[in-house]
């Protein structure tokens, strides 16, 4: 049987109303309660994932920021993996200078300079990871997503970047035109080795660390628990879930995720408004 679990979120544990199904409470609780490890491991930051795990009636462990911060169930930081000052200079450059709207996830919260612009492309995030989604209530879902974040608007990220406090965990770069902009824009930033870029969303580009990784997260969790990664399951619907997903023994891809993904795993799960991941965790609960 299966020792610990990682799951994604958007798109993936939560569903169209962004909120994580009893189905998929229960089945979490219930492999819990036969000693099975469940960590979340998504892209956002804790104070994004805290209240929903509450909600849902269950702790966990949990993978940040793609894998640039690990903490444990009582949101101490474990781990961090943080962007040089020197590498987010130039990429704050390369976005300026092309024309792209971006945001940085910090030790501090999120940092944006355009409030309109977040909300949009938040929004627009919503909608694509859950196509039945509404925009407009994809909009009202954006709002209401940022109360929950320690958001912070600025003229200039250079005072970001310039606090010794704080450490920059991932850039975040938006377009509505989707891949076709920014796939141009990925080939420069990869010139970086020092980094790694994925995506949670067409119309998004995930930037990190190259060590901050989900998959890089996960195999520190399960040698931390002597769990062998054959024993790890892992399910995920986007880009950013590729490196756990290669990386663990059994591998779930929802049917609503992006095609590499499912072409990656060796498991289909049913989309996240069925509560494909609580299905998924029975059927390997019930592996014998």
């Amino acid at each position: 049987m299966i020792k610990i679990i990682a799951s994604d979120m958007d798109g993936t544990l939560l569903n169209d109303q962004m909120v994580i199904s009893e189905k998929n409470a229960d089945a979490i609780k219930q492999a819990q309660a036969l000693g099975v490890h469940f960590i979340v491991s998504t892209g956002r930051g804790y104070t994004e994932v805290k209240p929903l795990i509450t909600a849902a009636g269950f702790n966990s462990p949990m993978i940040t920021f793609n894998g640039a911060e690990v903490l444990n169930e009582d949101g101490e930081t474990l781990n961090t993996t943080p962007i040089s000052d020197e590498v987010a200079q130039t990429l704050v450059q390369l976005f300026k200078k092309e024309g792209f709207y971006f945001e940085m996830t910090t030790s501090n919260g999120v940092y944006s300079d355009n409030r309109a612009s977040r909300i949009q492309n938040v929004a627009r995030l919503i909608s694509d990871t859950n196509p039945d989604t509404p925009f407009k209530m994809a909009v009202s879902l954006a709002a209401a997503r940022l109360e929950l974040m320690n958001i912070n608007y600025v003229d200039d990220y250079q005072t970001v970047i310039d606090d010794p406090k704080i450490d920059i965990f991932k850039l975040i770069v938006f377009s509505m035109d989707g891949q076709e902009k920014l796939t141009p824009l990925k080939t420069k930033i990869e010139a970086e080795d020092s980094l790694v870029v994925t995506s949670s969303a067409p119309t998004n580009l995930e930037i990190n660390n190259i060590n901050a990784q989900k998959g890089i997260a996960l195999q520190a969790f399960a040698k931390g628990l002597n769990i062998p990664m054959s024993d790890v399951m892992a399910i995920g619907d986007n880009l950013n879930d590729v490196s756990m997903l290669k990386v663990a023994g059994v591998s779930y891809a929802m049917e609503n995720g992006h095609d590499e993904v499912k072409r990656i795993a060796n498991h289909s799960a049913k989309t996240n408004s069925e509560d494909g991941v609580g299905l998924a965790i029975l059927e390997q609960l019930a592996e014998k």
